[in-house]
């Protein structure tokens, strides 16, 4: 069967974006998302349900302009106006990116779920995608790590209510403001990190771009407690998936073992990797800070060496 030119990008996950061409120039994003709580109170789970869905629409350097709602509802009965308020958070933050919902199709299931399938739009010529850096390119973190290490602290009932709502108010920012500053300044490529990891995400894009990323990881790039936590052992399992697939490919270095570990922590709706040209690199960082995007330069693009990503010491 030939392949249709008019599909720009078409990943095999499930957890990035397809892209097809339409009218002059024109480029259709769309992206779909939905999993089940990671924090407790519902319309908070609504709001970190939606800024999760259109992250990879932003990824892209695309807007999301519609969206349709997923709900996958239990037989056991919720406490009543749970669903109503997940709606609420959703919509909430959906209206917040200037995104209209039309719809949305529910169904029972074992689990609560919920998310959303995303459509956006954008410029094809100012398209971002995991396969444009190029070697001498900064690269710039927008969110701090640990979301996967704190949630599962959260389920043992071992995080206080200040850093639930510290770890809350990560997942729920959009990565708007960031998206929309890297497509200003000229980035060349972007992802976003979520559940395979800083380090499954930026491999994915060294190995597409054909270079190697040398990060160098410090403290300052995770939530407070984050790494804490994980050198007593608290992890999600995916945590330790991502380290045992991805692991063979890096050159880990020097790094103390709770920063190794963080790395790896699968993040729910976590910010953008981004490569910018050096000579951008100044200008888009200034540009964060007037948008009060939070950011850390997380390292830079080299020619492709033997493995995809190299640490070193912050």
């Amino acid at each position: 069967m030939k392949k249709d030119r008019r599909v720009l990008v078409d990943h095999s996950s499930l957890d990035d974006a397809g892209v097809f061409a339409y009218g002059r120039g024109e480029a259709l994003v769309q992206t779909v998302d939905f999993f089940t709580p990671v924090v407790d109170d519902p319309y908070d789970f609504g709001q970190v349900a939606a800024a999760n869905a259109v992250s990879d629409v932003y990824a892209m350097g695309a807007t999301p302009i519609t969206a349709l709602a997923i709900l996958c509802v239990p037989e056991t009965p919720l406490p009543e106006g749970t669903l109503r308020a997940i709606l609420a958070g959703g919509q909430d933050k959906l209206k917040e990116a200037g995104v209209s919902i039309l719809g949305g199709h529910s169904v029972k299931d074992p689990e609560l779920k919920f998310g959303y399938a995303v459509t956006g739009v954008a410029p094809r010529r100012r398209l971002l995608t995991n396969a444009g850096a190029r070697a001498g390119d900064r690269l710039i973190l927008t969110k701090p790590l640990g979301a996967g290490v704190l949630a599962t602290a959260l389920k043992r009932g071992e995080l206080d209510p200040a850093a639930v709502r510290r770890m809350t108010r990560v997942m729920a920012t959009l990565n708007r403001a960031a998206s929309e500053a890297a497509v200003e300044y000229g980035a060349r490529a972007a992802t976003d990190v979520t559940g395979f990891g800083l380090i499954g995400h930026a491999l994915q894009m060294a190995d597409a771009s054909a270079v190697t990323f040398r990060l160098r990881p410090s403290r300052e790039w995770f939530q407070p407690r984050a790494l804490d936590l994980a050198a007593r052992g608290v992890a999600p399992g995916g945590l330790k998936s991502n380290r045992e697939f991805y692991g063979p490919r890096i050159r880990e270095g020097l790094i103390p073992e709770p920063l190794r570990l963080g790395l790896y922590d699968p993040q729910t709706s976590g910010g953008l990797l981004i490569a910018i040209p050096p000579r951008r690199a100044s200008a888009f960082r200034a540009a964060l800070r007037r948008r009060r995007v939070w950011h850390v330069d997380a390292g830079e693009v080299a020619p492709r060496s033997a493995v995809a990503i190299e640490l070193e010491a912050g």
